[in-house]
């Protein structure tokens, strides 16, 4: 559905991205990984069309990204950034409804299809409550919650989620997990870059490992998440262990400080509880 083959990109003259390849199929969610600075934000930039390869290729189908325009690719890829912020005090229901633009005429107005299909994904997030409320008067979690309902409304096969739980407590991160995993069963391709590893074993079928611009590995997560990658990407020690229903958890292994002060292992506090 989506595919990328050696895409390399620069900001001047320093490489950020060299030599990545990825494939994205229907009923996929793909998990990317990597420390702030590892190239994620531009890979995603690459995918949605913005930034144009080095070198490379892109490809939506048989296609060529860049020989789409604007309109066809929001038709075929649906984006969630990290945040939006806006002037205008738009109602939750018309930021959602700008979802449909794609589908619609130049001049065109939304139609009642278009309104239920916006109802339908603020409903589906658990939201409906929200539509008639300004998006300038919302917490960042709820606003985090309107632009993913507005990409659902967009109706693209493929969505391209930038850290989607920015903002986002406990329990809508938890929810929202659910709901990626539940968008790729029912068809969509789904690829979201996260800073947490428990995310991408909650709701990605595979893992990409992003290090300084090239890919670091790639797989299932119960393969590709291992103390050994994540100490390459992030430099901290972690392990795993079986929860009581028989999931799998990454916990961090805090050690005693340089200065000497002690500090506990969550591992180990989680093994006496």
């Amino acid at each position: 559905m989506l595919s990328a083959s050696r895409l390399a990109y620069a900001y001047g003259n320093r490489m950020v991205l060299e030599d990545v390849s990825l494939t994205l199929a229907a009923g996929e969610s793909v998990a990317l990984l990597g420390a702030n600075g590892s190239g994620k934000s531009t890979l995603i930039r690459l995918l949605l069309g913005i930034y144009r390869p080095l070198r490379g290729q892109i490809r939506l189908g048989a296609e060529p990204l860049q020989g789409l325009s604007a309109k066809e690719r929001a038709r075929r890829i649906a984006y969630v950034p990290q945040d939006h912020g806006t002037a205008f005090p738009f109602r939750v229901l018309d930021m959602v409804l700008m979802g449909r633009i794609p589908h619609q005429s130049l001049l065109g107005r939304a139609s009642p299809k278009d309104r239920a299909r916006a109802e339908g994904s603020l409903e589906r997030l658990g939201i409906l409550d929200l539509a008639d409320r300004p998006y300038t008067e919302l917490s960042g979690g709820q606003r985090q919650l309107v632009l993913i309902a507005r990409a659902l409304a967009q109706e693209a096969p493929i969505l391209i989620l930038d850290e989607p739980v920015t903002g986002l407590d406990y329990g809508n991160q938890h929810r929202l997990m659910v709901q990626v995993r539940d968008l790729a069963r029912s068809g969509y391709a789904i690829l979201q870059s996260t800073h947490y590893p428990e995310h991408a074993l909650a709701a990605a079928s595979r893992v990409l490992l992003l290090k300084d611009g090239r890919i670091l590995a790639e797989g299932a997560p119960d393969n590709v998440l291992c103390p050994g990658h994540l100490q390459a990407l992030y430099g901290v020690e972690t392990e795993f262990v079986e929860t009581a229903d028989g999931r799998r958890a990454i916990l961090p292994v805090c050690k005693e400080s340089h200065q000497g002060s002690k500090e506990f292992s969550l591992s180990t506090q989680r093994r006496k509880a």
